[in-house]
């Protein structure tokens, strides 16, 4: 009834399986390039642990993480391969010595929550903590669209898949049965083989190892005919701090590797806003589209310089786009994560969809305003910004609060900058 004594059968189990997945490659058996595993999936050994990066989270029972094999590039200059989205770096050739066996919210795929049994309350307070403990992976893997989990009560055990908008859960599988051993074993091989986007990760956040700096991937869909742009991450100035919601995120990029520009220019001026908002159906059709009106903005105050500076310019954006199973490119949406057949289950569930913007323009907060005056100008600024956006472009804010004003200093002085359009009309 102790569950600490269940978390070294589930991690022999899963170690098991990832061994059985990996052994025609260590035998170098002939395999077709298709029934190579993509990456093995196994249980960090250290259990009922606080992983590194925790930030004063506690204690996890169980993690899963991602290692990436020999045979995995992306690309033919070698930049890329699986380990740029965070993996492991070890390659699993070795059953003793292992390093890295301590969980990291960095490089967790999964939280593993153990209970006893399968009491209504201890499954309920597993997936209560296995929402808690997937805070910490998002907030620190900045390429996470949704994540996986698992909950067992004693031997039963439930796959759960976290999005911005849900919690779904499997049947319970019971490894004591040969059914139930299967069916866990058809996730854990599963996870293996397929394609990245299918494990929750963004395929268009990568780390370049040449110049060891992360990559985002940018393409205009609000263009007829749009042409993909590579960004250079600078900074992280907002994470994820939420399982569920819009999953904002906001980096500094710049058009260059930080090893190519001047040292004046390791800042960046480009800001790439990523979430997940509510949408209203097709991307033409969606009228909240906050990218597009942006863009409104833009257009319409480019003829008028006294706004320059006090709104961020459009570059580029829209609804991102991802691979599904017959290799057609989709929105990705939150439909597209669960698939026709379980999202026509859910009844009225909003739509979300992966949104991105890259715009020029960056600030600080509020609050490093430093005295009253300044104060006083920055909320003027803002003021007769929106006034302007209002008389040119016909758009009402609708949302001017602390979080969506910047201050923005230069050699002229301060200035206020009114940002986040999403609940423009």
């Amino acid at each position: 009834t102790n569950e600490k004594h269940i978390y070294p059968c589930f991690v022999e189990l899963i170690n098991f399986v990832a061994e059985l997945v990996v052994r025609p490659l260590l035998d170098q058996q002939p395999t077709s390039s298709d029934q190579k595993p993509k990456r093995l999936v196994r249980s960090y050994r250290k259990t009922d642990v606080k992983p590194d990066n925790a930030e004063g989270r506690r204690r996890i029972d169980m993690a899963l993480k991602c290692d990436a094999l020999n045979n995995n590039s992306s690309s033919d200059d070698d930049e890329y391969d699986e380990d740029s989205i965070q993996f492991s770096e070890e390659r699993l050739k070795a059953k003793d010595g292992r390093k890295d066996e301590r969980p990291n919210y960095s490089r967790i795929f999964a939280v593993v929550e153990v209970k006893p049994d399968t009491s209504a309350a201890n499954i309920e307070k597993g997936l209560a903590q296995l929402v808690e403990y997937s805070k910490g992976v998002y907030w620190n893997q900045h390429n996470r669209r949704f994540i996986w989990g698992l909950v067992s009560g004693g031997s039963d055990v439930k796959a759960c898949i976290l999005g911005p908008n849900f919690l779904l859960a499997s049947q319970f599988m019971d490894v004591t049965t040969a059914a139930g051993r299967l069916e866990l074993i058809r996730f854990l091989v599963n996870w293996s083989f397929c394609e990245l986007p299918k494990l929750g990760y963004d395929p268009t956040i990568r780390f370049n190892r040449v110049h060891k700096c992360f990559t985002i991937d940018m393409a205009d869909s609000n263009e007829p005919m749009p042409t993909q742009t590579t960004y250079y991450l600078r900074k992280i100035v907002v994470f994820a701090e939420r399982v569920f919601g819009r999953h904002t995120r906001c980096f500094i990029v710049g058009r260059q590797p930080p090893s190519l520009e001047a040292k004046s220019d390791n800042s960046g001026d480009i800001l790439i806003k990523d979430a997940w908002p509510e949408v209203s159906g097709l991307a033409e059709d969606d009228m909240r589209d906050e990218s597009k009106l942006l863009k409104r903005v833009s257009n319409g105050l480019a003829g008028h310089s006294e706004f320059n500076g006090l709104y961020p310019k459009y570059i580029s954006g829209g609804r991102m786009q991802i691979q599904n199973t017959r290799g057609e490119s989709v929105d990705d949406t939150t439909r597209t994560i669960l698939g026709e057949t379980v999202w026509a289950q859910l009844g009225d569930l909003p739509l979300r969809a992966h949104m991105r913007i890259a715009m020029s323009g960056v600030g600080e907060p509020l609050k490093t305003i430093q005295s009253i005056p300044e104060l006083v100008v920055v909320i003027y600024d803002v003021m007769r910004c929106h006034m302007g956006i209002l008389k040119h472009c016909q758009i009402l804010h609708r949302d001017i609060s602390e979080a969506n004003i910047l201050v923005r200093r230069d050699d002229t002085g301060v200035h206020g900058m009114l940002i986040d359009f999403d609940h423009s009309i």
